[in-house]
């Protein structure tokens, strides 16, 4: 029945959207040509999910194809919202001519100028998401913030915190772009980086042509990491549950090789000057049909209230459900997972609007709830659709004082 309404509601923007082309090229040649191209991309969006079954990770070639067939979508929805309210007005037209007396009695036609105008608009997301997976993708954004705490020890004031997340190296395809994503982190010279989860889509070998540039990543004090609900490899048709849990194993192991302490429901102090900061990691616990790992009473262990905590945790939602109420007291919680859904509109302190808003609270920057501060961080890599527009890949440093 889901395939009998996705197909209907694909034909009736099909030919909303051909209207209007015939409209505006009457020429049978351009109808042919259209045509061609429209099935050219769903028979290579069609590809890329049969792909993503045999191959078993979202890779370049299937996100390209949703890309084209997000962009191309986009382009014939905004079609078929002007030619469909053109119908309307039609039929209004229409039925007053049959009412009150008029020299026209027939059906009004469709006007040129509409088509021109639902072409010209609907051709602007068209654009920018063909300009998202060319330039938007790697249009790295250094966001940096001073976040005031009571109760930081003074050994602490001015500590540098840089965060990134949801790296996705499976879908990275342009090594020269991401080199310079590390140099940029590199550059902060920070004192501890937080990495939050989804080092991969998949499969631990989505690192192999990434792991000698995500090596090169340093920090005075150390980099840290915890586990992204991708990271799990539940979303791959394994054959065995032995091939399962050994891919996990080479991630595990991918971290520790580039020097990255993983936080696996635990915790670990950092001591200056005689005083202590405690970093926390949990695994991946997400609202809704995402996998529950997280178990933050055994991550928190030994921890007082009084202590201060920085903590990771992948999806932000269990800020929600369990950690800005906490008695242990989380001062401040680095989260990831949303993407910001890798399109929205933001304007630096005056609006920010994603459709991901509608799933989560907390979805891009920072928020804070009485004294305990959480930041969601967009990402540095994508997912599904190869690119990014009006949200970028951010890379977060966090002045705490």
């Amino acid at each position: 029945m889901r395939w009998i309404i996705s197909i209907g509601i694909l034909l009736g923007i099909e030919i909303y959207a051909l209207q209007a082309f015939r409209r505006l090229f009457p020429k049978l040649k351009v109808t042919i040509i259209y045509i061609v191209l429209s099935l050219l991309v769903y028979g290579l969006m069609i590809g890329g999910f049969y792909m993503e079954v045999q191959g078993g990770t979202f890779g370049q070639p299937r996100g390209l194809f949703i890309g084209l067939f997000l962009s191309m979508m986009a382009l014939k929805i905004g079609l078929l919202i002007f030619m469909f309210a053109e119908d309307i007005t039609r039929i209004l037209r229409y039925v007053f001519r049959l009412i009150f007396p008029s020299s026209k009695k027939s059906f009004p036609s469709r006007r040129k100028f509409v088509s021109q105008l639902a072409l010209g608009i609907s051709a602007i997301p068209f654009l920018s998401l063909l300009y998202g997976m060319y330039q938007g993708k790697y249009n790295y954004k250094v966001l940096k913030y001073k976040l005031e705490f009571e109760d930081l020890p003074q050994a602490f004031k001015g500590l540098k915190v840089l965060q990134i997340s949801d790296i996705h190296s499976g879908s990275l395809d342009n090594k020269d772009k991401v080199q310079y994503g590390i140099d940029l982190i590199n550059a902060q010279n920070a004192d501890i980086i937080c990495f939050t989860g989804d080092l991969v889509n998949n499969l631990a070998d989505e690192m192999n042509n990434w792991f000698e540039v995500f090596n090169q990543l340093k920090a005075k004090i150390g980099i840290y990491s915890v586990l992204g609900n991708h990271d799990y490899g539940d979303y791959h048709d394994w054959e065995t549950e032995a091939d399962k849990t050994k891919n996990f194993n080479q991630l595990l192991s991918i971290h520790k090789k580039m020097g990255w302490k993983m936080l696996r429901n635990e915790n670990v102090s950092i001591e200056k000057s005689g005083e202590k900061l405690h970093l926390v990691g949990v695994e991946n616990w997400g609202k809704g049909g995402f996998v529950k790992h997280g178990d933050i009473d055994k991550a928190s262990e030994h921890l007082k209230p009084q202590d201060f905590k920085i903590l990771l945790s992948h999806d932000p939602s269990y800020w929600d459900e369990n950690l800005k109420h906490h008695p242990k007291n989380f001062q401040l919680t680095l989260s990831g997972h949303t993407h910001g859904m890798q399109f929205g509109i933001e304007i630096p302190g005056w609006f920010k609007w994603s459709p991901v808003q509608y799933r989560y609270k907390q979805w891009a920057g920072i928020y804070k709830h009485q004294k305990r501060f959480i930041n969601v961080n967009r990402g540095f890599g994508y997912l599904a659709y190869p690119g990014r527009v009006g949200i970028w890949p951010e890379v977060t440093v966090m002045e705490l004082g």
